[in-house]
Formats: structure tokens, sequence, C-alpha cells
């Protein structure tokens, strides 16, 4: 499995949505058109980074509340 597969496909849209979310949070540029290669690593890292956290909060959440433990 490659590292840029989704074990859920349907997801993409919602992570893109979170992409969206961050960079404008932290007034970093994003391209409409899908083209980032001129954005800095470190306001790329600040993108993943805080997609991450928001999503280890989400499954955290997830589990606090009750849902199928693994």
């Amino acid at each position: 499995m490659s590292r840029k597969s989704l074990v859920v496909p349907q997801a993409q849209a919602a992570l893109d949505q979170m992409k969206y979310e961050v960079a404008q949070q932290f007034g970093i540029q994003w391209s409409p058109d899908g083209y980032n290669g001129n954005m800095s690593t470190r306001d790329a890292g600040t993108i993943g980074g805080n997609i991450t956290r928001a999503l280890i909060q989400i499954a955290e959440q997830s589990l606090g509340s009750g849902a199928r433990r693994f």
C-alpha cells in the first residue's frame, strides 16, 4: 500500500477540506488548482501537523464515546 492511498477513499474530500481550513486559519496561501510547489516546508509542516493533531483528537473522542476499540 502506498503512503498516499486512503483506507477509505471517500475521506479524500474531508481531508482536502481540512487542508483548506488549516491553511486559512494560519494565513497560508493555498492554491485552488492543487499545485502548491511554491509553499515553504514550514507552511506545509504547519498544515500537516495540525491536520494530524485534529485527526488524533477526533479519534480520541470517538474512542471515548464507546466506539469499538482495537
